[in-house]
């Protein structure tokens, strides 16, 4: 099978993991919150984004290495040596955080956060440890045993977490089917693998992994500061409602978009087959653009158009203001998913703080413009904060172009065009249908997504 078809083939199997991971998140997230109420959710969730972070610096970005390092053999020692590193970062990270969790507590005032984090804290070396054997399913690009493990990981939370929840144990229901799911999701990673951890010391590897991660990780840690701009700048300029209004627009759009994240993730680990031919890569960023744009585009259109029906009567007419700022940001996500292959090939060919400058020039634009624009424009302001970081891919198109040559925007180009000014349809008029109309009558377009589906066919031969 070839490389394109076993890409596909893979999109395909996290794509319907994601969207039955979707519905059984409605469905569990639903009855959970109904069932320990808010209070005791909330604490779980403050304890869960703690957890969150706390991952995602002790991980260190060892995991994609794991999977994007040059060469097809498989040795074995150099996941040994993933696996002692990420062991010996998760017990650090857990002794740091049991220092700092008093001043936390204080910090958050919220009743049983702190035996609710010392509990889940524990967790995380089962976390870390079994991203090595994640790491080598992605790499053999074996997404359809990545997708099975992580639906079942997410029904045994859920049906320990409701489980506990129905017998009166509150936040700590949640907090049960946590420790479930990762216990499962370690042993099944592990056992698809065929990996036995065992520790291994070589500095010279060591620091090769960690030349590479901490690059990759610093990367990942700016870009997540824009999560910051909601509660920092809007919440202080315009209030909380603004703040949960953007929130719920954000939801959706993520909701929607999932398949950005699909194909970002398995395009680590097939782009790594390709780092020694600039062409190949190249093809494999004009492709991306297109695939992504034709996935997530046309929903967001789609949802932008019926927002307004669908608003009052599933959250009732005080969340109305959400249409204001919904066409910015999911502008900004489309946007971004046009570029997404660009940062993916510069990880893969190590130019890793080529990356990190596009996140802090983007960080930068969006922090800057919000802080100016919000107090003056209020909801409004944040949606126009996402415009303006339209320049930052000046950033990462000129990194690209230094490293494999320009990829050809002309058609990814006029589908952007087109969508973004659909997702205006109500600020602008229905007549902004008109455009997203021209490119589906594209011929263009009719060849490229016949290209699409003829590849997703051959997968499955």
């Amino acid at each position: 099978m070839s490389l394109r078809s076993q890409v596909m083939r893979g999109g395909v199997y996290l794509a319907l993991r994601q969207g039955l991971g979707m519905v059984i998140s409605l469905g569990g997230v639903l009855l959970l919150t109904r069932t320990i109420g808010p209070d005791q959710y909330g604490i779980y969730t403050a304890v869960y984004s703690l957890f969150w972070y706390l991952q995602t610096i002790s991980q260190l970005g060892i995991s994609v290495y794991l999977v994007r390092r040059e060469g097809q053999e498989e040795q074995k020692f150099i996941y040994d040596q993933g696996f002692t590193l990420l062991l010996l970062m998760a017990l650090s990270a857990v002794a740091i955080a049991f220092v700092g969790l008093p001043w936390i507590g204080q910090w958050v005032r919220l009743e049983s956060f702190q035996p609710v984090a010392r509990t889940m804290l524990f967790t995380l070396p089962l976390v870390l440890v079994g991203q090595v054997g994640m790491a080598q399913l992605e790499r053999k690009l074996d997404y359809r045993r990545v997708a099975l493990i992580e639906l079942a990981n997410q029904l045994m939370f859920y049906l320990v977490g409701l489980g506990c929840a129905f017998q009166g144990m509150g936040v700590w229901a949640p907090v049960a089917g946590w420790w479930a799911q990762q216990t499962q999701s370690v042993i099944l990673l592990l056992w698809a693998a065929r990996y036995l951890p065992r520790f291994h010391w070589d500095p010279k590897l060591i620091r090769e992994m960690l030349g590479y991660s901490v690059g990759f990780s610093a990367s990942y840690w700016i870009w997540q500061a824009r999560v910051l701009v909601n509660p920092l700048i809007v919440g202080r300029y315009a209030g909380a409602d603004a703040v949960g209004y953007i929130a719920l627009a954000v939801r959706m759009v993520e909701v929607l978009g999932f398949v950005k994240g699909v194909t970002w993730r398995i395009s680590i680990a097939a782009l790594a087959r390709l780092q020694d031919d600039t062409d190949r890569l190249r093809k494999a960023v004009n492709e991306g653009m297109g695939l992504q744009i034709l996935a997530i585009g046309p929903l967001l259109v789609a949802l932008a158009i019926v927002l307004p029906y669908l608003l009052p009567v599933m959250f009732g007419p005080e969340w109305l203001p959400v249409l204001s700022v919904f066409p910015f940001v999911a502008l900004g996500s489309m946007s971004n998913s046009l570029f997404n292959m660009h940062s993916s090939v510069l990880y893969v060919l190590k130019h890793n703080w080529h990356v990190s400058l596009f996140h802090l020039a983007n960080i930068v634009l969006f922090g800057g413009a919000a802080a100016v624009l919000v107090p003056r424009l209020g909801l409004v302001g944040y949606g126009w904060a996402e415009v303006v970081t339209l320049l930052s891919y000046i950033v990462i198109h000129y990194s690209l172009t230094q490293a494999v040559g320009s990829p050809n925007y002309r058609l990814p180009g006029v589908w952007w065009a087109g969508l973004s000014l659909g997702l205006f349809v109500h600020q602008l008029g229905w007549w902004a249908l008109l455009s997203v109309g021209a490119i589906a009558l594209l011929p263009q377009t009719h060849r490229q997504i016949k290209t699409y589906i003829h590849s997703l066919r051959s997968s499955k031969a």
